[in-house]
């Protein structure tokens, strides 16, 4: 079954690709590798915001988290015309606007990995990095960027 299939069997519809909101661009495709700029949470328009272990929980973040990881799809799907040039997902780092006694950023980055999971089975199997951070840009809670390995047209 192809990506863009198994999206529409899991009611999966991608957001519009967000544009930057600096100087860079959202897709860099290289040597057989999309590098995915780190994307932020917007759920129905939405920019999710706050702070893990204050006033946002795991579950939130979570589900922000998921919402990164359809922006990386969106940005994927733009750049690369399918999501069926997807080979792997290779590697996501997840940044998660935390406290500093906060330590289940990896349980908040597994609603992005869940999600590549998902759409690709075992090529949405990746390594990862889920690391605190004291702010993120526009007062996100979650971002995340992306390394994923891609067929060439």
């Amino acid at each position: 079954m192809s990506y863009e299939a198994r999206l529409t069997e899991l009611g999966i519809d991608l957001p519009v690709a967000a544009a930057p909101v600096a100087s860079y661009v959202a897709v860099v495709v290289a040597n057989g590798m999309a590098h995915v700029s780190g994307q932020l949470p917007f759920v129905d328009g939405e920019l999710v915001k706050g702070r893990l272990g204050e006033d946002v929980s795991v579950e939130d973040g979570a589900a922000a988290a998921r919402a990164c990881g359809l922006m990386i799809l969106a940005q994927l799907k733009a750049a690369l015309g399918s999501l069926d040039r997807v080979e792997r997902v290779v590697k996501l780092g997840a940044f998660v606007n935390s406290t500093g006694d906060f330590t289940d950023q990896p349980k908040v980055a597994n609603g992005a990995s869940d999600l590549m999971a998902e759409v690709f089975g075992d090529a949405g199997k990746h390594a990862r990095a889920a690391v605190g951070v004291p702010a993120l840009p526009l007062g996100a809670a979650v971002e995340v960027d992306a390394i994923v390995a891609v067929r060439p047209d």
